[in-house]
């Protein structure tokens, strides 16, 4: 009796700043590859998000089935490990019936933790959470800063020290354990089912911020500070604390005019794509391509990667 043949799995990673064009060239390569995607956008995860966070459109989500695309609410507590584990799960099912899946997004995190794996940490106590928040909220970032360059001060000189969801992590971690953060991480991992394929959308700097500013534009046409006055009653969430909304709640709160909010937010999410760039650009195995590029030029890059 032959055996069957064992066909290789692969998942099609896409990655880029925000803004430059992922879903689209993801929806050409799933389309050719007659395969589905799986969003690795963390932002996009909760369904009462929806025009902050540039949720593929109606006609994007028909052409291709989409996975992990407000599927959770603000009011869950879903962590990277969820994601690892959820997506782990779903492109395993997936592969059953085709050798590839795409996979798309932006939060370099959460792309690293499923196709590298992830450190293992300790529960964090809700309270332990909502304090951190509260304190982020009232006294601002430098909070997060001294806090955490005091009780791990190794991971304090590594991490983006801008991003304040990330010193939150670190610093619920170190207080809920007792041990810094940074002991940790770089643990021996599971490798994975699947063989990688990393693809990235670059583009000037220039063009990205422009693209950057028509977006928000078009958020705010569409109705994001209706969408934001809705979920100020959570806006302490961690889910909510994020660009977009932080800058609408200052504004709901007097403290700034929505023509600022709306600079702020164009700024601060600039800032958020080039620190976007900033790690993927660390990764070797990224091959990367003009976002203005042929989709044909993308999958031909694929079949080569894939042929032998």
């Amino acid at each position: 009796m032959s055996e069957q043949k064992q066909h290789t799995k692969y998942l099609i990673t896409i990655v880029g700043p925000t803004a430059i064009g992922k879903t689209a060239m993801a929806i050409r390569v799933a389309q050719h590859f007659n395969c589905e995607i799986i969003s690795c956008d963390s932002r996009q995860f909760f369904r009462e998000m929806n025009i902050g966070t540039a949720v593929p459109s109606a006609v994007e989500l028909a052409a291709v089935p989409h996975h992990f695309i407000q599927h959770i609410s603000i009011f869950d507590n879903y962590t990277v490990g969820d994601f690892e584990r959820d997506a782990l799960a779903q492109i395993a099912t997936l592969h059953q019936k085709n050798d590839f899946v795409v996979m798309v997004g932006g939060s370099g995190l959460y792309v690293d933790g499923l196709l590298n794996g992830l450190d293992t940490f300790p529960e964090v106590a809700i309270e332990i959470r909502e304090g951190i928040i509260t304190n982020y909220n009232q006294h601002g970032i430098e909070y997060l800063q001294r806090q955490l360059q005091e009780l791990d001060p190794v991971h304090y000189a590594v991490v983006a020290q801008e991003n304040p969801q990330r010193l939150m992590r670190a610093l619920e971690v170190s207080i809920a354990s007792g041990q810094p953060y940074s002991s940790f991480l770089n643990r021996e991992k599971e490798p994975r089912p699947f063989v990688p394929i990393l693809i990235g959308l670059e583009g000037e700097r220039s063009a990205i911020y422009d693209r950057i500013n028509q977006r928000v534009d078009l958020m705010i046409n569409a109705g994001l500070v209706e969408e934001a006055r809705d979920l100020l009653p959570q806006q302490t969430l961690n889910a909510l604390q994020t660009v977009g909304y932080r800058e609408l709640f200052s504004y709901f709160s007097g403290d700034i005019t929505l023509d600022f909010a709306i600079e702020e937010i164009k700024k601060n999410t600039r800032r958020f794509s080039k620190r976007q760039m900033t790690w993927f650009r660390k990764n070797p195995a990224i091959a990367w391509f003009d976002y203005k590029s042929d989709p044909k030029s993308v999958i031909a890059h694929i079949d080569s990667k894939t042929t032998s």
